[in-house]
């Protein structure tokens, strides 16, 4: 790549961030929400304007993804997919430093919401498109690009809705690149570990229902809905689900160990996950199923003792232990509760291996010396899930060199959600080499 494409990519790619972010398209769930349809026209006129033909396609008024193939020097070679969402989870305001559909930059990090989850990679994407269809170099072989809708709610609306509708977009593709994927874990001077997601598990969003007697708050009642539900999600919430170590844990496990120069037990890692600093909680979420209440309803009036009680739960569970988490959900609430899924989806494991592992490591290797690629497990979910139903083997790479300091993991839905300025840069190198090998 040559400084002065290099100079125009890593130029770029601040800026296109910012306007992402500044497109408020947050997602709340059941359909509400300002949709996607300002940030797919966006995208689609900076494809547009580098010659590319986007579509964009909406699966309801506002919910709108855009979908672009770039010819490769081979179109008799497999496609990649290049995707990323565009929505992204609500944020009030008054809890931020700064605002966060603002693009702020400030402290030598973009801030606002979706700027690592996953606006940055969306811009990363753009950037290096633009900049090569802009000089005539073409990838090796196809590459589909895909900006999503609906991926913060399970990607009804944006992934599964092009999947199921729309598959002859993805005709050829093999493989697949996504977020959460290619961030530095930095162990000393000499060691930074990337990141490269291989597997993610699966999830039951739920609601918990419980039936009971209504009546008059002054007077006695044994068959309290509220009380029988709480103590039902106390105890689920925590409820310790046995250590189960997946093939990618185990890799994961064994490049850490090396790396630390211990041995580690994955019956006790509470002393190194505390070593772990921003990743901790996504590497200590998958040793085990998870099951976490998130949301409580029941009632009206202060006298009233209402006849039903409702509770959420976001349970996800390890790839090949879904029967297992459903049993031992079930065990633990009891019988009086009832169970049903609001959204489910699977787990997806892959193996760490092959031509376009290779490219990962030697583009993070190309751009950092001490780089060194390593699969994990992601605790939640992203498209990738719809794409696996087409076969497409799917990595999570988004690269990022993060300072040590940062709290990545919390980043991640939190308040003050911001990017390195400098990460942003570095992941358009890295991406622009990645293109060229894979």
């Amino acid at each position: 790549m040559s400084a002065e494409s290099a100079g125009t990519a890593e130029g770029e790619v601040v800026e296109l961030c910012r306007d992402l972010i500044r497109i408020d398209t947050s997602n709340y769930g059941n359909n509400e929400g300002p949709g996607e349809r300002a940030a797919a026209e966006y995208v689609a006129e900076k494809l547009a304007e580098v010659g590319l033909e986007p579509r964009i396609i909406e699966s309801r008024p506002g919910r709108a993804s855009t979908v672009a193939r770039i010819t490769g020097e081979d179109p008799s070679r497999p496609a990649l997919l290049i995707h990323g969402h565009t929505d992204v989870v609500p944020a009030n305001a008054d809890d931020w430093t700064h605002h966060p559909f603002s693009g702020e930059i400030a402290d030598g990090c973009v801030w606002g919401r979706g700027a690592v989850d996953m606006k940055d990679m969306d811009a990363m994407t753009l950037a290096v498109v633009r900049d090569r269809l802009r000089t005539g170099r073409k990838p090796p072989r196809d590459i589909v690009l895909a900006f999503l809708a609906d991926e913060e709610a399970g990607g009804v609306y944006g992934a599964r809705h092009l999947v199921d509708n729309h598959a002859d977009l993805f005709e050829g593709v093999t493989e697949a690149i996504g977020e959460v994927g290619g961030f530095s874990f930095t162990v000393n001077e000499d060691l930074r570990l990337y990141l490269i997601e291989t597997a993610q598990k699966g999830m039951h969003w739920m609601r918990l229902t419980v039936d009971g007697t209504a009546g008059h708050g002054s007077m006695t009642n044994n068959d309290n809905a509220i009380t029988e539900l709480c103590e039902a999600v106390g105890r689920l919430g925590r409820h310790k689900f046995p250590v189960r170590v997946t093939k990618t844990v185990r890799s994961f496990l064994d490049e850490l160990s090396d790396a630390l120069g211990i041995e580690l037990d994955p019956e006790d890692m509470e002393a190194t996950l505390a070593r772990l600093g921003g990743i901790a909680k996504i590497i200590g979420a998958t040793l085990q199923n998870t099951a976490a209440p998130t949301q409580l309803g029941a009632g009206y009036k202060v006298n009233v003792i209402p006849g039903q009680a409702t509770a959420h739960v976001d349970g996800r569970f390890l790839p090949g232990h879904e029967e297992e988490f459903l049993a031992d959900l079930d065990r633990v609430l009891g019988p009086r509760v009832r169970r049903e899924d609001v959204h489910a989806d699977k787990a997806v494991e892959t193996s760490f291996d092959g031509a376009l592992v290779d490219a990962m490591q030697s583009s993070l290797r190309a751009e950092d010396p001490v780089a060194r690629a390593v699969p994990y497990m992601l605790s939640g979910g992203t498209d990738a899930k719809s794409f696996d139903d087409l076969g497409i083997r799917c990595f999570g790479f988004a690269p990022l060199k993060l300072p040590p300091e940062l709290d990545f993991a919390g980043m991640f839905h939190g308040v003050d959600e911001r990017v390195p300025v400098d990460g942003l840069k570095f992941g358009v190198r890295v991406l622009d080499r990645f293109l060229d090998q894979a």
